[in-house]
């Protein structure tokens, strides 16, 4: 199977199996879901999901939160990973957002990576996210699921190595879904330790179950 027709099969079957996939983050608007995805670094949707609530009810925009302070703010995300320097990217990222953009979530990149707390990834998510925007998030599960299918090369060591092959053969119209289809089959099916192989519909097209009957 050519690397072409492995992309095709890719897009053929997730598109037709979840045409419209979604985040797993729960939000209401712009700023919530970027606090939630920059939350979830590192972090399970499920762990993040029961923190936002009272979050986003005693904080619900820039203008508030950035009015907070550590000790007012650590509380609500205690246990989620890292919550130190979360807690202190919120407060300063809040501020930013005020200050320089209105309280505006800005629809670029370039832009979004000025804001404490948020790298390419967390940037490509909410582009791709709330601007439909062609951007391919990398996190573990991209990462590890698009080489297990080999729709990436095994010598990509980074994840902006990883972004670039996908992008470059995903048609741009699937690029969005395609970051969500990645993460739902490594969280449910491709898992890190143990993938379920045995339940798997897309064996016929994955290079590691290839490697597993050669």
């Amino acid at each position: 199977m050519t690397k072409k027709e492995r992309f095709e099969a890719f897009v053929n079957y997730f598109s037709e199996s979840y045409p419209q996939p979604e985040t797993e983050l729960r939000y209401s608007n712009p700023f919530e879901l970027l606090v939630a995805v920059v939350l979830s670094a590192q972090c399970t949707d499920e762990r993040i999901n029961k923190v936002t609530p009272a979050l986003f009810r005693d904080f619900p925009t820039p203008e508030h939160m950035m009015a907070s302070h550590f000790d007012e703010l650590f509380p609500y995300i205690r246990s989620v990973s890292y919550p130190n320097n979360k807690t202190k990217h919120l407060l300063a990222l809040s501020k930013k957002l005020v200050e320089d953009y209105n309280s505006i979530i800005p629809n670029q990149v370039s832009e979004l990576v000025k804001l404490q707390g948020v790298g390419r990834k967390t940037a490509n998510v909410v582009v791709s996210v709330l601007y439909n925007q062609p951007a391919m998030a990398v996190d573990t599960h991209v990462f590890r699921v698009s080489k297990r299918l080999g729709l990436v090369t095994q010598t990509a060591k980074t994840p902006l190595e990883v972004e670039k092959q996908l992008v470059r053969h995903i048609p741009e119209e699937f690029i969005s879904r395609a970051h969500h289809w990645l993460i739902l089959h490594g969280r449910y099916t491709c898992l890190a330790r143990k993938p379920k192989c045995e339940v798997c519909e897309i064996t016929h097209f994955c290079k590691y179950f290839e490697r597993l009957g050669s």
